[in-house]
């Protein structure tokens, strides 16, 4: 799956755990937490959808944000396993989830430039921003808050393989979704910069 669904996903997964769980969450935080899997990309020699992929890993380092947080932590936490349960185990030959116990890799292996992939990519989007808007999260990207500046990785992640297919090819198709985000992303970080030179002066 590309950033699109990624991103989606994370928001969609991270927002539903935080209604049933009856707790405010850091939206950009969410979002960062859903490509994060992906910095295997830029490692070299380190294999895509490998170590970064793997529950077990990934629950073992979450072991300490899970003493500190408790159930907080668990939102974050579903919004960075469903980067390889959800949307890696759709499209792109599956990852590596069971690391370092087995090498295999699961998915069901749809083709990520295929007409399905594309289809569920551009539906995850839609929902994205169907909930942002009708939840009023979307003024997260207009309004000042630290956090923010977070969205740069993001924002990295999906404009450089739009413009550089660099680390990875973008299809035409997902162009305008990833333009949206790149446009919500620095806008938000944008806010926070403002809000700090107006500080400064």
């Amino acid at each position: 799956m590309f950033a699109v669904g990624h991103l989606a996903l994370g928001y969609l997964m991270g927002k539903t755990a935080s209604k049933m769980l009856k707790i405010d969450v850091n939206i950009p935080l969410l979002l960062v937490l859903s490509v994060l899997p992906d910095i295997d990309l830029l490692v070299p020699g380190l294999r895509h959808r490998g170590p970064t992929h793997s529950i077990i890993l990934l629950g073992l380092l979450f072991i300490p944000f899970f003493t500190l947080y408790r159930k907080k932590a668990l939102l974050y936490f579903v919004a960075l396993i469903q980067h390889f349960l959800l949307g890696d185990f759709v499209a792109g030959g599956g990852s590596q989830i069971l690391w370092p116990f087995t090498p295999s890799f699961y998915g069901i292996q749809i083709e990520m430039t295929g007409l399905q992939n594309i289809v569920t990519e551009w539906i995850s989007f839609l929902l994205f921003l169907t909930i942002m808007l009708k939840t009023n999260d979307i003024k997260t990207f207009f309004h000042h808050n630290w956090s923010n500046l977070l969205l740069s990785i993001p924002v990295f992640t999906a404009l450089l393989p739009t413009f550089l297919n660099f680390p990875s090819y973008v299809p035409l198709e997902l162009v305008a979704p990833h333009l949206v985000y790149i446009a919500l992303f620095m806008i938000a970080i944008l806010m926070d910069f403002k809000h700090m030179l107006l500080k400064r002066f």
